[in-house]
């Protein structure tokens, strides 16, 4: 054998820095872990161009239309291609809200959903046999979300194949194991098989982290300078800085440090004491503002959402937004393409296989496919049927119209103007009698 050793056998690892099921690949320790988990939520909850951007990604995605194409051309993949369809909007949530869950691994770098099987048996009190089919097949029930900040830790075996994961979750905290063959596993990427992917986030982190304490510093300031600043003068002959007096002291400090200009202003002075409050000092050295604005624009770039600040900035071309949010757009759809493949290569086979032999004869598994980011741009779209039928290049024909009416969302032909002029007479072949 070349090099020695079994020609079938596994000999290396593949080198990750997991202990008990914990992984340590991340060199910034708040990023690690439970940390890493509330930090990428705080900035996806609590941050206005984070949101902003989650925002647009999510609705993007959630009104891509989906569907199943079926393995080939026997009558057998139509009917498992529409069983899946079918089986896609019989579930107790509906698609798009598990859509919504799945896109969480975006923020978190994965997504981890358990499959739950029902058997279709019509309208039923029970929640395991209730489906709007009569067929007797099994069907997806739900495929609900194992939250992130619920894994306790993954489960691999020796030769570093994940075998699932463990959730501690509330309200009892009981460890519960879900193996990998019944769930569907989503990551961003693929590093070092590392199951926890890796956030969309996290190289917007430095600038979040920069910009969240600058407009903390900046509503400080802001405050300070609207109040002024509080100085606080002891009576005459009191030594405030003498340990006789440290009481007087405290209470002193705490005063002024807790000023401020609200609708419960006041100050209450025993004799002797006054109270005074210095102006401003003026406009600062730096502009928070154009900082604050800076980091945004890197936390956008990050992630290639940076055309949502075109118009804020005042610059930029429509020409430059387009070619931007096209960038974007094919960011998303490989995204997209990413949530197929799960489906296709764990979801969909499990399903016809659990079905036994209700599909028998089938060329392959049925795939799902998903539509276009963008809609198509009508005018960029005639320009080049024209240019193209003009020379000669396409013929028109009925199945571009019927592509040309589904691009601009315009009605189905009719079936009066779909056969107009044509003879639709059925025809009588002789000896056949009457059609």
């Amino acid at each position: 054998m070349p090099g020695g050793g079994n020609t079938f056998s596994e000999l290396g690892k593949l080198g990750q820095r997991r202990f008990m099921g914990t992984f340590y690949e991340e060199f910034l320790q708040e990023l690690a872990g439970r940390k890493g988990i509330e930090i990428y939520k705080e900035m996806s909850d609590n941050d206005d161009m984070v949101g902003s951007i989650i925002f647009a990604i999510e609705m993007l995605m959630r009104q891509v239309e989906w569907t199943v194409k079926e393995a080939g051309t026997e009558e057998a993949d139509g009917k498992a291609a529409e069983f899946v369809y079918s089986c896609m909007h019989d579930m107790d949530e509906t698609w798009t809200d598990f859509i919504s869950e799945v896109l969480s691994f975006l923020t978190f770098g994965w997504s981890y959903h358990e499959v739950v099987y029902k058997r279709r048996m019509g309208k039923s009190g029970k929640p395991e046999l209730s489906s709007k089919y009569e067929d007797g097949l099994i069907g997806w029930r739900k495929l609900p979300i194992r939250s992130q900040d619920t894994l306790w830790e993954w489960k691999y075996d020796e030769k570093d194949n994940l075998l699932g994961l463990i959730q501690s979750a509330p309200p009892n905290f009981g460890q519960v194991f879900i193996p990998i063959g019944k769930a569907l596993h989503f990551k961003t990427k693929s590093r070092k098989g590392n199951p926890e992917g890796r956030s969309v986030l996290r190289n917007a982190y430095r600038s979040w982290y920069y910009k969240k304490r600058i407009q903390e510093i900046e509503g400080i300031g802001i405050e300070r300078d609207l109040a002024g600043l509080p100085v606080l003068k002891a009576p005459e002959g009191v030594d405030i800085w003498s340990d006789e007096y440290a009481a007087e002291l405290a209470r002193a400090e705490k005063l002024v440090s807790g000023i401020r200009r609200d609708e419960r202003e006041g100050v209450v002075l025993g004799y002797g004491w006054e109270l005074a409050l210095l102006s401003t000092g003026g406009r600062r050295q730096f502009d928070t503002n154009s900082i604050i604005e800076r980091y945004d624009a890197r936390i956008a770039m990050t992630v290639l959402a940076d055309f949502v600040l075109l118009g804020h900035e005042k610059v930029g071309s429509f020409a430059l937004s387009s070619d931007k949010t096209e960038l974007f757009g094919v960011a998303l759809g490989a995204f997209l393409g990413l949530i197929c493949e799960v489906f296709n290569k764990q979801a969909i086979p499990r399903l016809i296989g659990i079905n036994g032999g209700a599909f028998k004869g089938i060329s392959g598994y049925p795939e799902l496919v998903h539509g276009d980011i963008e809609t198509q741009d009508l005018a960029q779209l005639g320009a080049f049927v024209r240019d193209m039928v003009g020379i000669g290049a396409i013929t028109p024909d009925e199945s571009i119209e019927d592509y040309l009416r589904m691009a601009a969302s315009l009605p189905e032909k009719s079936f009066e103007t779909a056969y107009m002029g044509r003879d639709i007479t059925p025809k009588v072949t002789e000896g056949q009698g009457d059609v």
